[in-house]
């Protein structure tokens, strides 16, 4: 993590994994009001804040597992999603896991030859899927 804070990463989301995510935040720091959380015209996110810390674990094990959650990704699922019903979705990360994150991103969009919002909604749902699983009932 950097020393000054975390920075903030945007990713489209269809609403089903925004509230997935949600949820995830709320079981894993506690986050109430995720859509509010953070702050979009702040430069940093001070260390120690819960919801920025999961955040930033969050985009950590997706860059690291990113190759698998590609592999398992549903990329047909977000297409059927109309393009203004995307969510906006802030995450807070090292500044370098973040240019990590967005060099996948990209790679798997020019690959996929889709959008970033299909990407982003079908890996984050991979994930969060995932997560879930590990959960059990």
């Amino acid at each position: 993590m950097a020393a000054d804070g975390y920075k903030l990463f945007g990713v489209y989301l269809s609403e089903d994994v925004f509230d997935a995510l949600d949820e995830f935040l709320y079981e894993d720091a506690g986050v109430v009001d995720y859509e509010e959380y953070f702050d979009p015209t702040a430069s940093t996110v001070p260390a120690g804040d819960p919801g920025a810390d999961a955040t930033d674990r969050l985009v950590s094990a997706v860059v690291a597992d990113f190759a698998e959650l590609y592999d398992e990704a549903d990329f047909e699922a977000p297409r059927g999603v109309a393009s203004d019903a995307f969510v906006l979705a802030h995450l807070a990360a090292d500044p370098q896991t973040i240019a990590t994150a967005r060099e996948r991103f990209q790679a798997a969009a020019t690959i996929r030859e889709t959008d970033l919002r299909t990407v982003h909604t079908a890996i984050l749902s991979a994930f969060l899927s995932r997560e879930s699983a590990h959960e059990g009932p």
